[in-house]
């Protein structure tokens, strides 16, 4: 979510401007079935993936993917569609950094072999996707590993995995698609330079997951905007309350405003994702309901900011959070419905911003809502 909101953005492709495709342009060479490029940001796997529509994803398509990708080759699929086919996680206690939710692998129950050949695989996607077909026309184990992609797509989550179904949706097609990481021939990750030369040497366009948030915004919405009334406070005194609701996976987030937010001068803000253990049932004057409510208090004293309470629309959260601390572990990390607050911020009109925060960390994505950090400060808490 937005726990550890955002340091300044350092545009990873800012350099590279000449070589990148705009979103249309990509939109049209899946289309027309060619394969391209699609580039995260550099603070989350700063990674590039060969990208095409699942329903154009010929033995050939896969084969490229296998001989120059060299990564795993994935399916990209919405939740309805993983639903229908009866496909589980591969993990429900998902630990990994970016939260990538892979089921279990599988494949076509007719008219393959080993399933290992791009051939194989190209037959497995074309099953798993035909609309015709169910889960009784795969099996599990196989050699495609689906990827769910989470509602609302990169306006939620902006991973390879949302911008793959959303640029596919986009272009008219099945909304699926299949993507490969990029490695170097020393078997490392290739990055922006790499990716540039590869691009050129294979004559593939390439974008960025930026530029597809960015063009979705301004055609999407997910959040809407349901409440605004006065609301008094122990921490900050008064306060405008606005209630927010997700369109996608409904969850109704709430905004604390304190004074005009009007003006050239950034604003100062503080997302926090609401956490019942810690902020209702935990010490008050530390941890996180302590940065939350010495936030207030700079924001009061500041005289004029912006509190953003986002919500987790998990159904297990809270069971989720309770293991967590059972079993002496971090919980997952939180930054999946970043797309949110971002939302939230911009329909506030705040475009530069004083985060309040005590984790360096940045949220993915930041960029394509055009929505800057000047300044980080810490919290006082304890």
């Amino acid at each position: 979510m937005l726990r550890a909101f955002w340091k300044g953005i350092r545009p990873v492709v800012s350099e590279y401007h000449q070589y990148l495709s705009s979103i249309e342009d990509i939109i049209e060479e899946a289309r027309q079935g060619r394969m391209f490029i699609l580039v995260d940001d550099e603070d989350r796997e700063n990674e590039g993936d060969l990208v095409i529509p699942a329903e154009m994803a010929s033995p050939e398509a896969v084969n490229f993917m296998a001989r120059y990708g060299r990564g795993l080759i994935c399916l990209t699929l919405t939740r309805a569609r993983v639903e229908d086919l009866g496909l589980t996680l591969m993990s429900t206690d998902n630990g990994t950094r970016m939260q990538t939710a892979f089921t279990v692998s599988i494949e076509a129950r007719e008219g393959v072999t080993t399933g290992i050949s791009a051939a194989d695989r190209s037959r497995t996607v074309q099953v798993a996707i035909d609309p015709a077909k169910g889960r009784h026309d795969i099996v599990t184990p196989g050699h495609v590993f689906p990827l769910v992609a989470r509602d609302g797509g990169v306006l939620v989550r902006a991973g390879h995995t949302e911008a793959a179904v959303d640029i596919s949706r986009l272009a008219g097609l099945n909304p699926s698609g299949v993507i490969c990481e990029i490695m170097n021939d020393d078997g490392t990750m290739a990055r922006m330079p790499d990716l540039v030369k590869f691009a050129v040497h294979h004559g593939l366009k390439i974008a960025t997951i930026a530029d597809l948030i960015a063009y979705r915004r301004r055609n999407d919405k997910i959040v809407a905007r349901d409440m605004d009334a006065p609301f008094h406070s122990k921490w900050g005194g008064d306060w405008r309350m606005m209630v927010y609701t997700n369109t996608v996976a409904y969850a109704e987030h709430i905004a604390l405003v304190k004074g005009d937010l009007g003006g050239d001068k950034p604003v100062m803000v503080r997302v926090h994702a609401v956490n019942v253990l810690d902020d209702v049932l935990g010490d008050q004057g530390s941890g996180k309901a302590g940065q939350l409510h010495s936030a207030m208090e700079m924001i009061a004293e500041h005289g004029s900011g912006v509190v953003v309470l986002i919500r987790e629309p998990r159904p297990t959260s809270l069971s989720d959070r309770v293991r967590a601390q059972l079993e002496r572990r971090p919980a997952a990390p939180e930054l999946r419905d970043y797309g949110v607050g971002a939302q939230i911020l911009l329909d506030l009109g705040i475009h530069e911003m004083i985060l309040l925060s005590n984790t360096k960390r940045s949220i993915v994505g930041l960029d394509g809502y055009g929505l800057k950090v000047v300044e980080q400060r810490p919290i006082p808490v304890g």
